[in-house]
């Protein structure tokens, strides 16, 4: 029963004290999942980020679901949704009964303007710490650099590319890069 509370509590204090979704909270998941209680490694941290960007939901959401099964099962998968959903959930409710016009609140709008930039800081930051404890092998890397090339160049220019067809290429190069060169344990077996 202790670890669920403490799943519960651990993912509603980064839903509450982190702003910009699940980009910005990476870092804070990470920081907390990772390096502070060791539920997960960090490799499998790096995981369940691909895993969890490219399935439907919040990032966030499916890190703290997956965090949570890896803990206590069906259990601990529950209560850490829970813990990510219900402060922003109470938090936009208030302020929707109590605030008409938050955002038009000169206090409120310069807040957020100090807010967006931390965002961006904290997103800078989970992709270097995600970057430097990736796999130093040259496919993931030539991918890596690539994509962002080709993301810089979609922005620069205004192409209209999505950025899905962009991971489902990336997907493919490197599923046909494993098809082809097989897992190091088959390399191993051939040599026999």
């Amino acid at each position: 029963m202790n670890i669920l509370f403490d799943l519960f509590l651990t993912f509603a204090k980064i839903g509450l004290f982190t702003f910009g979704g699940g980009y910005a909270m990476i870092s804070t998941i990470e920081n907390n999942c990772v390096e502070r209680k060791q539920w997960i490694t960090h490799d499998e941290m790096m995981n369940v980020t691909v895993i969890a960007e490219s399935t439907p939901g919040p990032i966030a959401i499916n890190c703290a679901t997956f965090t949570g099964y890896k803990k206590a099962g069906f259990s601990g998968a529950l209560v850490a949704t829970l813990g990510m959903i219900v402060p922003s959930f109470v938090v936009i409710y208030l302020i929707s009964v109590f605030l008409d016009n938050f955002l038009e609140l000169t206090i409120m709008a310069h807040a957020f303007k100090g807010i967006k930039i931390a965002v961006g800081i904290l997103i800078l930051d989970a992709a270097i710490t995600m970057i430097k404890k990736m796999h130093k092998k040259k496919l993931p890397r030539t991918i890596m650099i690539g994509s962002a090339i080709v993301m810089f160049c979609i922005n620069l220019f205004g192409w209209n590319f999505s950025s899905i067809s962009l991971m489902l290429i990336s997907a493919v190069v490197s599923l046909t890069m494993f098809i082809l060169n097989g897992t190091p344990e088959q390399k191993g077996g051939a040599k026999k």
